[in-house]
């Protein structure tokens, strides 16, 4: 610019030719000219070599050196909790269950009603379930919830197929539950249930006895205490020896060689009537557990809460347990 432009020195000498002698003007123009096609072509070389230095700086620095190894790429495995219940549900496939999926958002005649809890239940109460829509007259075909457990799957199952019935329905439910390191306002469980006929509670015991070794070893042994749900009669919770002290007391058993794993019973008589189920020529027993409460004693994990905050870092220690 300094030089060629339009102020520049090879144009100054130009504008100056006016005051140049007549025989002198053909000179110098010839000269100017000389220079600036000298010029030109100089600044034209430098600003191709420049160009192709940036270029070949470019390519460079973009390059992929086809020798190098490749670059690891991340792969995904499955969650824990669906290790867990996969390893469940392949213990009771063994024994001739069938797996079946449900709802989540769910009625409130299938969750509560056929499940032998009236409106009046304390179970019902907005504290313990999430209420998607809630008639204002207590129509339970018109509420509509997040399901709070999965024998809705069961309730649905034995109002559409005739027994013998034996069904396991794994899935997620919701409680309204203030979150802690030990409760979620939701979780997973599994649910099983046997209907045919001449089915007892001992039915009952020996499917539990054969799941609990399957699940934590051959020396498990398990206890039933009685309990009370509205679903089931007699009911009961199981508990099965402390897979971590063996049975002798630790910390984690609170001393006392059990540790509580689920609840099952006998299924009332009105549930099988409300599904249309003539409950004086079957019987049956349900049973169901917490997936995270299995993970829990499988892999001793202290926080319920790291099973569902995504830590990449909690996650990956379990990549090999699949």
């Amino acid at each position: 610019v300094s030089v060629l432009g339009k102020k520049g020195s090879l144009t100054e000498i130009l504008k100056g030719m006016k005051d140049v002698s007549a025989e002198m003007r053909p000179i110098i123009g010839k000269h100017v000219n000389e220079a600036r096609d000298v010029l030109t072509a100089a600044f034209e070389e430098t600003a191709k070599l420049l160009e192709e230095k940036k270029v070949a700086a470019q390519l460079a620095s973009e390059s992929i050196d086809v020798t190098l190894p490749g670059r690891p790429v991340a792969t995904g495995h499955r969650h824990v909790l669906t290790q867990t219940s996969e390893e469940i549900e392949d213990i009771f496939i063994g024994m001739g269950y069938q797996v079946v999926d449900g709802f989540e958002v769910e009625q409130d005649y299938y969750n509560f009603e056929r499940m032998n809890l009236p409106k009046d239940h304390p179970a019902r109460d907005m504290q313990d379930t999430f209420f998607i829509e809630r008639s204002s007259t207590m129509d339970v075909t018109k509420n509509v919830l997040l399901r709070s457990h999965t024998s809705n799957d069961e309730a649905h199952y034995m109002s559409t197929h005739e027994p013998p019935i034996r069904v396991l329905c794994p899935g997620r439910v919701y409680r309204n539950e203030a979150i802690s390191a030990r409760a979620h306002c939701f979780f997973h469980q599994v649910e099983g249930l046997y209907v045919d006929k001449n089915v007892s509670f001992t039915d009952l015991k020996q499917v539990l006895l054969t799941f609990a070794r399957e699940m934590f070893g051959a020396d498990t042994k398990i206890r039933l205490r009685p309990s009370y749900f509205p679903f089931t009669e007699p009911s009961a919770e199981m508990d099965i020896s402390c897979n971590i002290c063996g049975g002798e007391g630790c910390g984690f058993c609170k001393h006392t060689g059990w540790v509580e794993i689920l609840g099952c019973g006998m299924v009332d008589p009105h549930d099988l009537k409300a599904c249309g189920i003539d409950s004086s020529v079957y019987t049956g027993y349900a049973f169901g557990m917490g997936v995270e409460r299995i993970t829990n004693l499988k892999y001793r994990v202290s926080d319920l809460r790291l099973f569902s905050e995504n830590d990449v870092r909690f996650l990956k220690e379990f990549e090999s347990a699949q």
